[in-house]
């Protein structure tokens, strides 16, 4: 037999091996798949990988989307970095476009891989979706965001990244901290603030496209001077916090009638804060325990919100909360003193330098428990139209700092009470001044002359019970007379 004869048949016994070897291999895996238990197979897969690592030259990281009841930055961050990371090299990719954003952005999609280079080192990146995920939407909202559900771990996704083992000191002393600067950095290039509504114990955002700031704001000059002064102390007072062992928050009280720009405010201290707003809805929430989740959920440098406090929940007092807690020890329904601790309690140092504002249109309604300075620092009186706030309100609809009728209006305005919602309606609904502004003049005066009309009806009332009062009087000296 020549030597290229037994070359050839050297070959097919190899093959043959081969063959063999990974015919077994896929029967081991089919009966490992199809009759083994769950918890079996991942301690037979766990011994596997632990065996056969001894051998590898490979380090692998997972960064996990979640951990334990919070979102995981490191995640976040690699999400942002990766994206200015890709390449025409990827096979397959997903592309989303935002309305803020002109151009589509491109990102890894589950299973594929991207390699980064890092002061020679090279990194394979892969993300990995959990299987029910491609299953089910559940856990996403409508713009394929991530909706946090603590109890579902299958809602979690994550990255592995895989390195030569000899550079795992690099990659933690110096890869990963560089991800995280360098996400920070691209964030705070095109930072979009964001709105979050809970759904049950759940955080779902969308962009914050709220135009309002402290220069369109319609509001009295010293109010807003003292709002912007105060918001300014707060964000520079880290160390002041810690030094005094207090949680790095503080809380306003936004109260008054309906239209006076409570809503504008709240948009106004996040777009001056660059802080994303949490719309906390409690009719949402049953349970004390999800306030806790929820607030856990939070980012710092946040700003949240519970509008219309007085209705938005039927909060029980304090005294009937420790009477139900003696009644049942289990009970965990939303209570006032559910509300407190969330706020003001252990779990409020749950995160730093947030913002929590409470409007009501009725603050006689809240309970004094939830006014006190360390929950309510603040308490801002969202009031009628003034002069001033009428001259923001003109700047902003018709471009205008003076006209012959703006003396009329702002007496008129010290007359009558009108919101700033009600002025402005009138400005928009003309693009000519003159009109607009007369339109306005009217309002105002028909304003007066109803309350000059009824403050006659309550003068004519008021003298026919004196009357009465009178009347009465005199029957009853009449009767003592006849007695």
């Amino acid at each position: 037999m020549d030597s290229q004869t037994k070359a050839v048949e050297s070959t097919k016994k190899y093959l043959t091996t081969a063959a063999s070897i990974v015919a077994s291999a896929m029967l081991a895996r089919t009966i490992v798949n199809e009759y083994l238990p769950k918890e079996l197979r991942t301690i037979i897969v766990s011994a596997f990988h632990y065996r056969f690592g001894w051998f590898s030259t490979e380090h692998t990281v997972v960064i996990k989307e979640a951990e334990d009841l919070t979102s995981n930055e490191l995640y976040d961050a690699s999400s942002t970095y990766l994206q200015t990371r890709i390449s025409s090299n990827i096979c397959r990719l997903r592309a989303s476009k935002n309305k803020e954003k002109q151009s589509i952005t491109l990102s890894l999609d589950d299973g594929e891989e991207l390699i980064d280079d890092f002061q020679g080192v090279k990194y394979k990146w892969q993300l990995k979706i959990p299987k029910e995920n491609h299953d089910r939407n559940r856990g996403r909202n409508y713009e394929g965001n991530p909706r946090w559900d603590f109890h579902s771990n299958s809602e979690v996704r994550w990255f592995k990244v895989t390195f030569h083992k000899k550079y795992k000191d690099v990659t933690l002393d110096s890869y990963l901290p560089h991800i995280l600067e360098k996400a920070k950095e691209i964030k705070a290039a095109d930072r979009r603030l964001k709105l979050y509504m809970n759904e049950y114990e759940c955080w779902s955002p969308i962009d914050l496209q709220h135009p309002a700031t402290f220069e369109t704001l319609a509001m009295e000059a010293d109010l807003k001077k003292t709002i912007l002064e105060d918001l300014a102390r707060f964000v520079k007072r880290k160390e002041y916090y810690k030094k005094i062992g207090k949680a790095w928050k503080r809380g306003y009280l936004l109260f008054g009638p309906p239209g006076t720009g409570k809503s504008s405010l709240i948009a106004a201290m996040a777009n001056y804060l660059r802080f994303d707003i949490y719309d906390l809805d409690l009719k949402e929430v049953g349970m004390n325990s999800g306030l806790k989740r929820l607030l856990v959920g939070m980012t710092n440098k946040s700003l949240l919100v519970i509008e219309d406090i007085d209705c938005s929940v039927d909060l029980k007092n304090r005294d009937e909360d420790k009477e139900n807690e003696s009644n049942n020890s289990h009970d965990d329904k939303i209570s006032l003193s559910g509300l407190l601790n969330f706020i003001d309690g252990l779990w409020s140092t749950s995160g730093e330098e947030r913002i929590i504002v409470f409007t009501t249109n009725y603050k006689e309604k809240l309970d004094p428990a939830l006014l006190r300075p360390g929950r309510m620092d603040m308490h801002i009186h969202m009031g009628y139209c003034g002069p001033n706030s009428f001259r923001v309100l003109v700047s902003n609809y018709h471009a205008i700092d003076e006209h012959p009728m703006f003396e009329e209006i702002e007496g008129l305005l010290k007359e009558v009470e009108a919101t700033p919602a009600e002025v402005a309606e009138q400005l928009m609904r003309s693009d000519d001044v003159d009109v607009a502004l007369e339109g306005l003049k009217e309002l105002l005066q028909g304003k007066r002359d109803e309350g000059q009309g009824n403050k006659e009806n309550r003068e004519d009332d008021k003298d026919e019970k004196l009357v009465v009062v009178e009347n009465k009087e005199e029957g009853l000296e009449s009767s003592a007379e006849d007695l």
